[in-house]
């Protein structure tokens, strides 16, 4: 696991925009997972530059994360349209190839999931997932206490997700009390993982997932099982890890030697 950690979180964008354009300058036709919420939305812009700038996404296949259950597509909050906002439309990826792992009431809920994680499987599996943690550790909307090993499925949300979300709603009411998500299982299935966390209210959850047992309690942790994943955090975000002098050592180092920043 490598953990960089940036000044702030513009350069933590700029960093993980990097990355991703990197790898789709050696891969055009790569299949990239995309989370939605807040720290995301500077990566996805970032992108958008290196797009303007003559990187092809024309290639590229696009996998959502997560969404809302049964919440209109042109609601407001919902991660589809988000995403669509902040990235879609400022890159070149056909609508053909992009899926999401949306859900009505009205349909075969288990049967949907199982025709998304084919469908993953059928575009080669996942290259890169961009994710971010959650304020209690959730990943996905893989709340505590999921398994390790899970799949695509409908989870009710935490009163805790809930209450970090419900800003997202004005409307009383509107928040959807369930999201289908990739599970843990199949966001280990990618080949690499790129997780970013920015603010305070994020370093008690980052520093468990980071150094902290692996535990379903903190399905965060997981990603310690993966064997290629980069962290990017702001300071903020890094505030409570206990090996943070090292990291920033080590981020340090990278930058002298060109590795970041590229």
């Amino acid at each position: 696991m490598r953990i960089v950690i940036c000044p702030d979180e513009s350069d933590l964008s700029r960093q993980a925009a990097f990355l991703v354009a990197a790898a789709i300058g050696r891969s055009p036709r790569m299949v990239l997972g995309l989370a939605a919420g807040a720290t995301p939305i500077g990566l996805y812009h970032a992108l958008g530059r290196h797009h303007a700038d003559g990187l092809d996404f024309s290639g590229v296949a696009v996998f959502g994360l997560d969404e809302y259950f049964g919440l209109a597509a042109d609601h407001p909050a919902c991660f589809r349209g988000n995403i669509q906002r902040h990235f879609l439309n400022g890159v070149n990826i056909p609508p053909s190839r992009v899926s999401w792992p949306y859900c009505r009431p009205d349909e075969d809920i288990a049967a949907r999931c199982a025709a998304y994680e084919r469908a993953i499987a059928d575009a080669g599996g996942i290259d890169v997932q961009v994710l971010g943690i959650g304020v209690n550790g959730h990943l996905g909307f893989n709340e505590p206490g999921s398994s390790l090993g899970g799949r695509t499925r409908l989870v009710r949300l935490s009163a805790t997700t809930r209450h970090a979300n419900e800003r997202n709603f004005p409307v009383a009411g509107d928040m959807p009390e369930s999201a289908v998500t990739q599970g843990i299982g199949t966001i280990l299935e990618a080949r690499r993982l790129l997780l970013m966390a920015s603010g305070e209210s994020k370093a008690a959850a980052v520093e468990q997932a980071l150094e902290g047992p692996v535990t379903s309690m903190l399905p965060a942790s997981a990603v310690q099982l993966h064997p290629n994943v980069t962290v990017f955090l702001d300071r903020a975000a890094a505030s409570r890890l206990r090996r943070r002098e090292e990291y920033e050592a080590e981020t340090d180092m990278a930058r002298r030697l060109g590795l970041l920043n590229l």
